[in-house]
């Protein structure tokens, strides 16, 4: 793995699944692209073109805007869980219900190819 030059340690590429389906969802995802390439010890890689799709739970709700973004990060993953959840919060996230309508949904995918199984990380 490849240091990081400002001293923080190894660099580790993880993959966020973006989603949004209320307030202008391709707006809602463009931005999050910023605004994960603005997370400390953290650069945005690669980045997926946006995808359309149905909800996968309740139907009573917009059709989503989705997306992937590949990340170069010395974050940890619970550091990073934390980062994705501030920037949700950022979007003025409400968590009413299991996969229900949102402003924004970061997740993170892969991370480093682990296999991570904690409460906080599932």
């Amino acid at each position: 793995m490849e240091s990081d030059p400002g001293g923080c340690g190894a660099r580790r590429i993880a993959h966020i699944g973006l989603g949004s389906n209320l307030e202008s969802p391709v707006e809602q995802v463009r931005r999050a692209f910023d605004e994960l390439d603005a997370l400390p010890q953290t650069r945005l890689r690669a980045r997926s073109r946006l995808y359309h799709s149905r909800p996968m739970g309740p139907q009573d709700q917009p059709d989503y805007i989705n997306a992937v973004a590949a990340l170069e990060t010395g974050l940890d993953p619970l550091p990073l869980l934390q980062a994705l959840q501030g920037i949700e919060q950022g979007h003025h996230r409400v968590r009413r219900r299991r996969w229900g309508a949102r402003t924004l949904d970061l997740d993170i995918l892969l991370y480093a190819g682990l296999v991570i199984d904690t409460p906080e990380l599932q």
